[in-house]
């Protein structure tokens, strides 16, 4: 009322002063008045967004997508809210960080592989200045923004200026940050740990002291904190980018006690009670599913103690996420924020069947530390650090129990393949098992529809939608003007599909393709059919509403969309910077007497 009254007064006295006479002046001062009005009930309504994502989880490893990790955060979330049935990822880590912050497919934006220059338009390792990030799209419309966690999209790690952070998050439009430069490390001891243009020890922070540090903790109390000090004046963005549950499989005791014995049925047993419990939930059909049989040589059956030791830790590192968000739901209700705040949960491939640490027998952790402890000022170098702070050696190796900062393994294909239930594939490839993400997005103010018995929450969304999509729904909801000078926005906003108790997409003549290259592996999707192949091999057709666990391979039988379905992608690999994998990566002949050493780039 305070703003109308305001409003209406400066509407009188304008009048007043105006030259004009008669309906000439009094209509121009309506069109003002009316203007201002508009303008100011804008503003208070748009919300504050909130994007989350995890790190390296399948499709179904949160509890409301058929999981038995406990996540009543996120649950609770999704029942208030919406679950996205068909959303999509880019496969891979840093491509999906591009292509959520620009709107972009992540060659566009310049990172068609990881952090490496390859010397191709679409492969530079870095964000281009073709492209905008959400916070440098929105800071004209007046929103603050905040990022906290892994950033991973820069080849610049270890700056030796100022000039060389020009894509750090400060200078990539976000006012404050907390988090890591690099991809991955170690949970206790990261590397490249940052505050805003900072390095900064995790053990000489006088900003944040812990005595027991623990990253996904940081990351969640950073968040929090960002929230409490924002000026309410304005709305907020805020990107929240976990490092949970990649390798290597770090947790507190406390929170893998809660999973002690969990698995001790086994992958088959584990992967079965989910898919039925994926058909409850409704994220899945048993018409369109198949929980195929996993391989009988796939597993650990002579290191089966340590292999249940590597998923409980796992379930523990998503539990402790899970909380952090809690948090940050907390503090939103606890500065009068909740309501009208959109939050986004989603990760950002498929679970990861990389085999880190699981080579040959590792040792067993020595009695006393057999190197020089590191002080407090230590800045960590290493994605793998050698030792400890206290100065026991990191290990490796199977039989090495993981959770502890001494060690340092992923949780292996086996599980993997749990986690994507019921898809084929992992992490690298775009089969459904690697791009396939749950998305939950909650929305209280948003969600009412205004009529009577009408409220869009509690639903399955089944409309195919993609990373792309979350920059255009963010201009969308913020009243943003998109720059003109870069590349235009590839996704559609799904506000339709957040405020809608029926709802859906603006329709288009045909349904829109949808794109995906990474490492050589390609897809397209247009309405229920999708086109995929590995490198090298070729194309497969699937009709996805019949067939999403890609069993059925019908590209014999309907050669003629496999045709159409080609020149659709090859049109956008032309017009995306996408390269033949050959050119990206041209192949080496390893030295003589020297073997290639198959180490992940992440």
């Amino acid at each position: 009322m305070k703003p109308l009254l305001i409003l209406l007064s400066s509407f009188a006295v304008a009048s007043l002063r105006s030259p004009l006479r008669g309906s000439k002046r009094f209509a121009l001062l309506a069109v003002s008045l009316c203007s201002a009005l508009v303008s100011s009930f804008a503003a208070e309504q748009r919300p504050n967004i909130i994007y989350i994502l995890a790190d390296d989880m399948g499709f179904s490893d949160i509890g409301c997508y058929g999981s038995e990790i406990d996540t009543p955060n996120l649950d609770a979330l999704a029942k208030g809210g919406l679950r996205f049935t068909q959303f999509y990822n880019t496969a891979r880590c840093c491509p999906t960080r591009a292509s959520l912050l620009t709107g972009l497919y992540p060659h566009q934006a310049g990172i068609g592989h990881m952090m490496e220059d390859r010397k191709l338009e679409g492969y530079t390792g870095n964000l281009n200045k073709k492209c905008v990030t959400i916070a440098e799209a929105l800071k004209p419309a007046g929103y603050k923004s905040y990022a906290v966690g892994k950033w991973h999209v820069t080849n610049v790690t270890h700056p030796k200026t100022d000039a060389d952070k020009f894509n750090w998050p400060l200078q990539r439009g976000f006012d404050r940050f907390y988090g890591t430069i690099h991809g991955a490390g170690s949970f206790f001891d990261p590397n490249t740990l940052t505050r805003d243009n900072t390095y900064i020890s995790p053990f000489n922070d006088a900003e944040y002291p812990a005595t027991d540090y623990y990253y996904t903790d940081a990351i969640s109390d950073h968040a929090t904190r960002f929230i409490r000090e924002h000026d309410k004046a304005k709305p907020f963005f805020l990107y929240v980018a976990y490092t949970a549950a990649h390798w290597p499989m770090h947790a507190k005791e406390k929170d893998i006690a809660k999973y002690k014995g969990r698995y001790t049925a086994g992958y088959e047993a584990i992967r079965q009670a989910r898919y039925g419990k994926m058909l409850k939930e409704g994220v899945i059909t048993a018409a369109s599913t198949t929980n195929w049989p996993l391989p009988a040589d796939l597993g650990e059956k002579e290191f089966w103690e340590w292999d249940q030791r590597n998923m409980e830790v796992f379930a523990a590192m998503v539990d402790n996420m899970d909380q952090g968000i809690g948090r940050i739901v907390q503090t939103l209700k606890d500065a009068g924020q909740y309501e009208n705040t959109l939050i986004c949960f989603l990760q950002d491939n498929g679970g990861c069947a990389e085999g880190m640490g699981r080579g040959p027998n590792g040792s067993p952790r020595a009695e006393t530390p057999s190197l020089p402890p590191l002080g407090k000022d230590y800045l960590q170098p290493d994605m793998i650090p050698k030792q400890t702070r206290d100065g026991f050696p990191v290990r490796q190796g199977k039989g090495v129990m993981p959770g502890a900062g001494d060690t340092y393994i992923g949780y292996g294909e086996a599980w993997a393949t749990v986690s994507n239930t019921p898809f084929r594939k992992h992490k690298h490839w775009v089969h459904e098992g690697g791009i396939s993400t749950p998305l939950i997005a909650h929305w209280p103010a948003g969600m009412k529809t205004g009529r009577p018995g009408d409220n869009a929450t509690g639903r399955l969304v089944h409309e195919p939608c993609h990373l792309i999509d979350l920059m255009a729904t963010a201009v969308d909801l913020a009243g943003a003007v998109y720059p003109a000078n870069v590349k235009p926005m590839e996704g559609k906003s799904f506000k339709p599909l957040l405020v809608s108790p029926s709802p859906s997409l603006p329709v288009s003549e045909s349904p829109r393709p949808l794109f995906w290259e990474h490492e050589g592996n390609r897809a397209v999707r247009v309405g229920d059919w999708k086109l995929v192949s590995e490198h090298n091999k070729p194309w497969e057709l699937y009709n996805i509403a019949q067939d999403r666990s890609e069993q059925h391979d019908l590209s014999q039988q309907d050669p003629e969309r496999v045709k159409q379905m080609t020149a659709l992608y090859d049109a956008y690999a032309a017009r995306a910077n996408v390269e033949p994998w050959e050119k990206v990566i041209p192949k080496q002949q390893p030295k003589a007497g020297k073997k290639k050493k198959n180490v992940p780039t992440k």
